[in-house]
């Protein structure tokens, strides 16, 4: 007989079992519910009529478990959710093969931004949010073997690299609420607004922080449209003839409002606080997104949306036990 069924013997219930497990991982998959994912269709039959069962509450646990364990890769993945204790405690009925985790992850890229949506609305109705938001844009490495991944340079590192990029607005303790997968680290002005309105649209913000890179006109007229005031540093290669401004919102406020005077203490302090979706975008790569192993970008993409539900998940996990939700680790 087996030492994990002793040990189910042993227990007085699952719940006991999996307390006696010791699994760092265990309260990812007790505290939280996953059972939102089958709300979409994500059993699309296969061809010739064969139905695809995935048990996809069950795998995206397992995905979790594996991308806290700095577990990546199908091939990983598969050898990871073959040991009995883990498949178990997803609340899989036993080990899945690789073709069926290869499957999961295809269909999975069409419901992830729901998943990460719905995790954003848990963190939000938790108070895990406050009033500064920030964006900024982050590399993500690539294998060699995927040929949809490019050669960018990542100027904050001063080195090239070969991958893609992710644009998160993140707020609060580490949290990210808005995400976009994009080819290179730098993100063109269509991306900044679009990642910008997904962040209005979870709550509405006193402060938007950004880079110089977001000295962008349609950017600060629609925060400000929306209530919020928007603090990028003012980049005078943008212009013939540079204003004498430290913001960009400075400039804004003067042509539109005879009434608001801005304070300039208050923007400096506000802006040091932009070191905040920093963090969180480390705290992102240590949950995965720092390299991903998929190949092709649809894979790629959908690892990354893992890697931010991860972040997230661990943040609310520590949360709902009494611990700083901004810790990485449970």
């Amino acid at each position: 007989m087996s030492s994990s069924t002793n040990a189910l013997q042993d227990a007085a219930s699952v719940d006991d079992f999996l307390n006696a497990a010791a699994t760092e991982t265990v309260p990812l998959f007790k505290h939280l519910e996953f059972e939102f994912l089958l709300e979409y269709d994500v059993f699309a039959p296969a061809r010739r009529g064969r139905t695809r069962v995935h048990q996809p509450p069950d795998l995206f646990r397992g995905f979790l478990h594996c991308y806290y364990k700095n577990i990546y890769g199908t091939r990983l993945v598969t050898r990871e959710l073959q040991h009995s204790l883990v498949w178990y405690y997803c609340g899989l009925d036993k080990p899945p093969s690789r073709d069926t985790i290869d499957r999961f992850l295809t269909d999975l890229e069409h419901v992830v931004d729901n998943v990460f949506d719905r995790l954003v609305e848990q963190a939000a109705a938790r108070g895990l949010l406050d009033s500064t938001y920030s964006i900024d844009s982050t590399h993500v490495e690539a294998i060699q073997y995927n040929d949809a991944a490019s050669w960018n340079y990542d100027p904050t590192a001063e080195e090239h690299y070969y991958g893609f990029g992710c644009t998160i607005v993140s707020t609060g303790e580490k949290i990210p609420i808005a995400a976009e997968f994009t080819q290179t680290k730098q993100a063109d002005q269509e991306t900044a607004m679009r990642v910008t309105r997904d962040a209005l649209a979870v709550d509405t913000p006193i402060w938007m922080l950004g880079d110089s890179a977001y000295d962008i006109l349609d950017w600060h007229d629609h925060l400000l449209a929306a209530g919020v005031v928007p603090i990028a540093p003012y980049n005078p290669r943008n212009a013939d003839d540079p204003l004498d401004i430290e913001y960009r919102v400075e400039n804004r406020i003067a042509e539109h409002s005879e009434d608001v005077q801005l304070n300039h203490s208050i923007l400096d302090e506000t802006y040091n606080h932009r070191t905040g979706v920093e963090r969180t975008n480390d705290a992102v790569k240590g949950c995965g997104l720092g390299h991903v192993r998929a190949r092709g970008r649809v894979h790629a993409r959908t690892e990354v949306y893992v890697a931010l539900c991860l972040r997230l998940v661990v943040a609310i996990t520590n949360y709902e036990r009494g611990n700083d939700p901004g810790c990485e680790k449970l």
